[in-house]
């Protein structure tokens, strides 16, 4: 037999049907069977190992059932790292308000009453299994940017801790210029990827143990440029932010920055943010070529750079929020 006759294995997403009764599981079966693959439990304890075992993509859960309640098991499921995940629909005879109440806190996604509508439960299926998808596909993404950021880092002698740190101190500066939650947690993951044009510039260059020479600082602020061209242009979204961030985060206030030489609020909001968590970490931390800075040395750099380097708006913004700071970098706070 050759490969072109093989079967193909069956990708198609595999769910976990639970209930007591038998004829409720032909029923769903019936209606599922042509575009998932199935399994089958008749009671609570059969459900939980049939979940820890085979990982299904989503289990549609009776209520009602002797021994372990669907209760029970959308909680038990809910509170083990290996099931966490799975969403749950309940599909059951109970239907006023305070037992849908019961199922969403015991940690369900939707509820489906019965007698069911052949139509509505593969529509509920379907539009759950998207959302894992969703979901997956941006912490993907999330998971990239961070290597991103960390490949820019092996070429600088940088640590991961710095960009964690850097990255977490941008979010609390963008809530507390007042970007909602939403934007705040973009700027957070865009900020990795600030220095991600060093990858395009020279280790002769890049990690020279002395002062570099006016030919060198010329090819050192290329880096934002090379950034910007790596992320791309986009219209919107989390490369676009990062974009920005990239090229516009040696921007200066006073317009004596690179590589635009932009000044003021011309320089976008992101980059002045970063900018400013990026040198307080910086300066807080110890390389190879300095000992850390304390937290009132660099505080007072900021200061005296206001209206400089630094838009003095967000400097004073960010020194408000330093309890918050500090606690960020104890948290994440590298072997030095």
């Amino acid at each position: 037999m050759n490969d072109a006759t093989q079967a193909q294995p069956d990708r198609r997403p595999r769910l976990l049907l639970v209930d007591d009764e038998p004829a409720n599981l032909q029923v769903l079966r019936q209606v599922l069977q042509d575009d998932y693959r199935l399994l089958y439990a008749r009671d609570g304890h059969k459900a939980l190992e049939l979940a820890r075992s085979e990982s299904p993509a989503l289990i549609l859960l009776d209520v009602m059932m002797p021994g372990l309640s669907g209760l029970d098991v959308c909680r038990t499921l809910k509170a083990q790292t290996a099931t966490a995940a799975i969403p749950v629909i309940f599909v059951t005879a109970l239907s006023d308000a305070q037992d849908e109440a019961q199922g969403f806190e015991a940690g369900a996604v939707d509820y489906i009453g019965k007698p069911i509508s052949p139509a509505t439960v593969r529509a509920r299926v379907r539009t759950h299994l998207q959302l894992v998808r969703a979901e997956t596909l941006r912490e993907t993404r999330l998971q990239i940017v961070l290597c991103l950021g960390r490949a820019s880092e092996y070429k600088d002698n940088e640590t991961g801790w710095h960009v964690l740190r850097m990255s977490h101190y941008s979010r609390i500066l963008a809530l507390a210029v007042g970007l909602g939650e939403d934007e705040a947690e973009d700027l957070m993951h865009a900020a990795p990827m600030h220095d991600v044009g060093k990858i395009g510039i020279p280790d002769a260059v890049l990690q020279k143990p002395g002062p570099l020479d006016e030919r060198e600082w010329e090819i050192m602020r290329r880096h934002p440029e090379i950034g910007a061209e790596i992320l791309g242009a986009h219209q919107s979204g989390l490369l676009s932010i990062a974009c920005r961030i990239a090229r516009a985060h040696h921007e200066k206030w006073d317009g004596s920055g690179y590589p635009q030489g932009l000044a003021g609020e011309d320089i976008p909001l992101e980059a002045r943010i970063v900018a400013i968590a990026d040198v307080f970490d910086a300066l807080t931390s110890v390389r190879p070529y300095k000992t850390a800075w304390s937290i009132e040395q660099a505080s007072e750099h900021l200061r005296a750079q206001a209206g400089k380097h630094f838009d003095p708006r967000l400097v004073e913004l960010f020194l408000s929020q330093m309890p918050a700071i500090i606690e960020v970098r104890g948290r994440f706070l590298e072997v030095e």
